[in-house]
């Protein structure tokens, strides 16, 4: 993509656009089994051209090196604290997708100064949104790996046949740890099922917006969830909202 810039750097394997003077900065955190692939197409869009724009893939996922450490979602918002101080920036307006929503929440509740807005795309809210962490989580790390993940690969790859964001989706799970995702799904199940996440999104110091998506974003009581927020000041975007 001319202008967008593929390095290995600080740990990363990122994506980044750097305009001169920019407007601001946008990190963007991708979902459970993902990569950064899924954003690569807004890198190129003219109304983000002023922003400087970082795509990393996390630690466990995509290309980015492993070092033998699966991380929790605790250490993914550390690990990209990390990347901004290493690039020097000292406040980005956040944009995360589905388990990076809830990533984006994390660093945000821990580094308000540095968080100057929140764009959370269809972030986990109640068990309902567990699909693929869900199924995960309700087998042992050693059942998952053994031949969990290649099953779901697998009904991934029949769902891609008609549906290119499940093509995308197949060519980023190929290249995940299992053992990572295994840990993350876990994770997202305990964190949805209090069911008490849009009340901290709604908590945040910083600004969020949720979008969601409709159909096959959120779920209803998701849906439901967030909209009862909406007095205590989170911005609502999408679906039926």
């Amino acid at each position: 993509m001319s202008g967008v810039r593929h390095t290995c750097r600080h740990g990363f394997y990122l994506r980044e656009t750097a305009p001169g003077a920019p407007r601001g900065t946008v990190l963007f955190v991708h979902g459970l089994g993902e990569s950064g692939l899924c954003f690569e197409h807004l890198l190129v869009r003219p109304e983000l051209a002023a922003w400087r724009l970082l795509v990393p893939d996390l630690v466990g996922y995509g290309r980015t090196p492993r070092d033998g450490r699966p991380r929790a979602l605790n250490d993914h918002a550390d690990d990209l604290v990390g990347l901004l101080d290493a690039l020097e920036v000292a406040r980005t307006v956040v944009v995360g997708h589905s388990m990076g929503g809830v990533v984006a929440v994390v660093l945000a509740a821990r580094c308000s100064e540095r968080v100057s807005l929140v764009i959370d795309v269809d972030g986990n809210t109640s068990p309902g949104d567990c699909v693929y962490s869900g199924r995960a989580a309700a087998l042992s790390l050693e059942a998952f790996v053994a031949g969990g993940h290649e099953a779901m690969l697998a009904e991934i790859y029949r769902a891609g046949l008609n549906d290119a964001a499940q093509r995308g989706y197949y060519v980023s799970q190929r290249l995940c740890d299992p053992v990572t995702f295994h840990r993350n799904s876990g994770e997202l199940l305990a964190l949805s099922q209090p069911e008490d996440l849009a009340h901290r999104r709604a908590a945040l110091a910083a600004p969020l917006v949720y979008v969601a998506g409709a159909p096959g974003g959120a779920c209803a009581r998701s849906r439901q969830l967030l909209a009862i927020e909406r007095a205590s000041g989170l911005s609502l975007r999408g679906g039926e909202l």
